[in-house]
């Protein structure tokens, strides 16, 4: 007997999964709306330097005020961070019309100034941003990608922190602490009075949606039986979609940056109520000796699926015989380290944690900075939102047809390609960037559906998980990276383009290098990983290896 059939004898596919996977789907919705968040609350209005003081008493209006306060750039557009020292009287015309400056209209006694007397916003679509809250421009935009930095980073400690604390106390726990840590940390950052308070909040967020995600997707494989995860694999996937959606709904009718905040953390309030009804995995509870618990949560989930009688028969001996080849696969002790140890093993490693790395970073560098391209960014966050269903179901027929290396490879290097012609095309034509960015951006959306299966047939058995996690921390560094590379725009425009393009297409050339998966059977050992890169094929039976294979195939159809 295997832990299938104890689930089997239970119900495996009954009220309980059905209400179980339902509940732990809908915070899912809402794990792209922190993820996306900074789009909104953080976007820049237009901004120039307040007027000097003794103006407000004249009966002028804005743009002559404008006029005479701040000077023009080389493209004729006022600039943003600096004013003339007096107002420049003349570029007034006799009639009170603004005339247009020259640098000899200038008056040789008046030079310019920084903002001395702070900035006037431009709120025109939107009601408050944590930009003109605090000012966050000039000599200070630089804080605008910090925060958002700060945030992975959160997410980056909270996969390594709250998954290790999973394995020890368990999922559930781990659930509830993770949705009262998103629902607090939202809350304070919704009401934070400075900059620095705001990141630490937004920290905790970043932590809080690690837990979140690691043991939802935990809690719904470990209690539904193989046969149907595909199905429950497609809904979970298409849950972060439909959320980025939603998010642009959302941020569209709240405009006011504070509460869109806490619109997106006060959910979590009823997650955190709610999720105290979830069962602990029996799995992990077998694992971790707690028998008389497992059995208490398998009878519980027979009672409510209407086999009471079924699981009244479950006892200690049968759940140990159930999980007797889990328990001694665990014995092993495996280490980040095996990923190094031999050749085949390492190169792959290498080649897999670039693959990771350069598609987070550019997927982030692109959907973290909409107003660039020059469109009404609630319309391409819906658009960058839908083009992931297209680019999913495009991506696993080619994963099926073609093979896992051409289809990673590919995913990259197109989109690379993409950001860098978007790099050529004049800022005017804005539907033509528009249309680029969003196919480079379904590309790397494709990129990361075959990075978790690919990656998941790559790695053995015995040393999986800590692959996983490895080349899984590898891409939250590269989402902290990639709001800081914005940076570089502001002395060479091009160059942010350049990283983000070049970055995809090394790693997709990189790709090449990893062994094609399709229709070979999943490794169990590392010694099963150094023989097929040598060329020499392991000796599996034939009966388990038709058995992976079915496994392989319910993993594709998992990323669809």
């Amino acid at each position: 007997m295997a832990f299938g059939d104890l689930l089997e004898q239970v119900g495996s596919t009954g009220r309980f999964q059905v209400l179980h996977v339902t509940l732990l789907c809908t915070p899912v919705l809402l794990m792209a709306s922190h993820n996306m968040l900074q789009n909104f609350v953080a976007a820049v209005p237009p901004h120039y330097c307040s007027a000097h003081a003794n103006l407000s008493q004249l009966k002028l209006s804005p743009q002559e005020i404008l006029t005479v306060t701040v000077p023009l750039d080389q493209t004729g557009k006022h600039q943003s961070c600096q004013r003339y020292v007096a107002p420049q009287w003349h570029l007034l015309g006799k009639n009170g019309t603004s005339e247009q400056e020259s640098p000899n209209d200038i008056d040789n006694e008046s030079s310019l100034q920084g903002c001395t007397d702070g900035w006037s916003y431009n709120m025109t679509g939107m009601t408050s941003t944590i930009i003109a809250e605090w000012d966050l421009v000039c000599d200070l935009r630089s804080l605008k990608q910090m925060s958002q930095t700060v945030y992975m980073g959160g997410v980056l400690v909270g996969s390594l922190v709250l998954g290790s604390l999973a394995d020890k106390f368990g999922r559930r726990s781990l659930l509830i602490l993770s949705n009262l840590l998103m629902a607090v940390a939202g809350t304070g950052a919704a009401f934070s009075k400075s900059f620095p308070i705001f990141c630490l909040c937004r920290f905790g967020c970043g932590m809080a949606l690690s837990g979140v995600g690691l043991n939802t997707f935990s809690l719904i494989v470990e209690w539904i039986p193989t046969r149907v995860r595909t199905g429950v694999g497609t809904l979970t996937g298409y849950c972060y979609t439909f959320g980025q959606l939603i998010q642009a709904a959302v941020a569209y009718f709240i405009r006011d940056w504070r509460w869109l905040t806490l619109a997106a953390a006060s959910p979590f309030y009823v997650f955190f109520i709610y999720s105290w009804w979830f069962h602990e995995s029996s799995r992990w509870l077998v694992l971790s000796h707690n028998y008389d618990q497992a059995i208490k949560n398998l009878k519980s989930v027979a009672k409510i699926n209407g086999r009471r009688k079924e699981g009244d028969k479950i006892d200690i001996k049968m759940v140990q015989e159930a999980m007797k080849k889990e328990m001694s696969c665990s014995q092993g002790s495996y280490t980040v380290l095996d990923l190094f140890r031999t050749p085949t093993m390492r190169s792959m490693t290498i080649c897999l944690c670039a693959v990771w790395h350069s598609t987070s970073f550019a997927y982030y560098g692109l959907a973290m900075d909409l107003q660039k391209f020059g469109v009404d960014f609630y319309l391409i966050q819906v658009i960058f939102g839908a083009v992931d269903i297209p680019a999913k179901i495009v991506i696993t027929l080619t994963m099926s047809f073609i093979g896992r290396r051409p289809s990673q490879s590919g995913a990259l290097i197109l989109a690379g390609i993409t950001i860098l012609i978007n790099l050529m095309v004049p800022y005017e034509y804005q539907m033509l960037r528009t249309s680029l960015a969003v196919v480079g951006k379904g590309c790397l959306a494709a990129s990361f559906s075959v990075c978790y299966l690919y990656s998941g047939e790559l790695f053995p058995t015995i040393i999986r998980q800590n692959g996983m996690g490895w080349v899984s921390m590898s891409a939250r560094v590269g989402a902290m990276v990639a709001p800081m590379v914005l940076l570089s725009g502001d002395y060479i425009p091009w160059l942010p383009g350049l990283i983000y393009g070049g970055a995809p297409i090394i790693s997709g050339v990189a790709a090449l290098f990893l062994p094609e998966t399709l229709g070979s059977p999943l490794p169990d050992t590392i010694q099963d990983v150094e023989d097929r890169g040598s060329g020499r094929v392991s000796k599996i039976p034939s009966k388990e290896a038709a058995t992976r294979q079915d496994t392989e195939a319910n993993l594709l159809k998992q990323v669809v």
